[in-house]
């Protein structure tokens, strides 16, 4: 899930090599760049990417409907399964529900996106701006989400007394909309220049703000959509884990090995996306000037690509169906519209029988009942 801005392209690139994210190309850089490559820069004319064009072409349409198709079933049964417990409702659930929802904003976008790449931009200047807008607006969201959620494990885990205060349904209805009112806030500089221009729904910058938006927007991607986020996650599960280590309950390995998953996996899926962001800044101010070297990066940018889309792909698994109460409707489900597949195949590892009482989620003996909120997810 992280876009950035556009960058300083060859005017001879198609749509397959004008992604979402940080590639959407500049009507004013492209004038400047017009007469550069016929007046003064050879190296622009001579520098061909014909194959990653065709690349583009093929791959990211196969991956976007890839990711759309899961992410959109995974976050679907997350929403579904915490509107269905009615008035139940945790904390933690209207956090995972509103992860939920920014994943499928982000993933609702990635056929549009599929679209544009093969065939251009056909569905009008509006909804240019509207894909553009949900599409940023569901990766920050996405990535405050989670990390509002680490605090949220953090304060049950390791200040459980305080938690008792802070963990309540006002804060957590007053944190919510904070978060999406951020979203939004920080969303602005990346959509508020979609246009559609000639079949390609792309950034048309102000000639005064050509040379230092793009580059905003990336050190913007950079620092809040990952840097910051991911500090905090780590100094939660930190002490999350330094909790658990010391407390004697059967279930902290367990709860270990979760929260190492968390945070291994999202540093795994975003550091490689986020560094090629950081490189396209460079690139910006034109530090590669090798076409092998720039052309490698074009390469490096839809692979980290790939990897860090994929992530909205496993918040489902990771961040709630690690609970209780998810293996429940997830099982139910299946029950339902599978039942020979639930009794005897793979689905049956989630049927969780009426003795299970004891919540997976109590970990230190001194957590009080805000604590464990009867299922796994308190750990992630």
């Amino acid at each position: 899930m992280t876009p950035t801005c556009p960058t300083k392209r060859d005017v001879s690139e198609t749509g397959a090599d004008r992604l979402p994210l940080a590639r959407k190309f500049s009507m004013t850089e492209a004038f400047a760049d017009t007469t550069a490559e016929y007046s003064y820069d050879e190296y622009a004319f001579t520098c061909n990417k014909a194959d990653i064009q065709e690349f583009g072409k093929i791959f990211l349409p196969i991956f976007y409907i890839a990711v759309f198709a899961l992410g959109f079933t995974g976050n679907l049964m997350v929403v579904f399964a915490i509107v269905k417990e009615g008035s139940k409702k945790s904390i933690t659930d209207i956090y995972l529900l509103n992860l939920a929802i920014s994943d499928l904003l982000f993933v609702i976008s990635l056929p549009f996106w599929a679209s544009n790449t093969v065939r251009g931009w056909i569905f009008g200047a509006i909804a240019c701006t509207a894909v553009s807008s949900l599409y940023y607006i569901g990766f920050f969201a996405g990535m405050f989400f989670i990390t509002v959620i680490s605090i949220d494990r953090y304060l049950a885990i390791v200040r459980a007394t305080y938690s008792l205060k802070s963990r309540t349904m006002k804060h957590g209805f007053l944190v919510t909309c904070g978060v999406w009112a951020v979203a939004v806030l920080v969303s602005v500089p990346h959509f508020v220049f979609s246009q559609l221009v000639e079949n390609d729904c792309v950034s048309v910058f102000p000639q005064k703000l050509e040379n230092i938006w793009p580059v905003f927007c990336n050190v913007e991607l950079n620092t809040i959509g990952f840097f910051i986020p991911v500090c905090i996650i780590g100094y939660c599960y930190c002490g999350i884990v330094k909790t658990l280590l010391f407390c004697k309950n059967q279930k902290k390995t367990r709860a270990i090995k979760l929260v190492l998953v968390v945070v291994v996996v999202f540093f795994l899926f975003w550091s490689p996306y986020n560094v090629l962001i950081f490189l396209e800044t460079l690139r910006y101010y034109e530090l590669f000037t090798s076409c092998n070297q720039i052309k490698s990066l074009d390469y490096a940018m839809h692979l980290t690509e790939t990897i860090a889309f994929s992530h909205c792909c496993l918040n489902p698994l990771i961040y709630a169906f690690a609970g209780e109460k998810f293996r429940k409707y997830l099982y139910r489900v299946c029950l339902k519209y599978c039942p020979c597949l639930c009794f005897c195949g793979p689905c049956s590892r989630y049927q969780v029988t009426s003795s299970a009482s004891y919540p997976e989620s109590i970990v230190v003996s001194n957590i009080t009942q805000n604590t464990s909120d009867q299922d796994g997810s308190v750990f992630v």
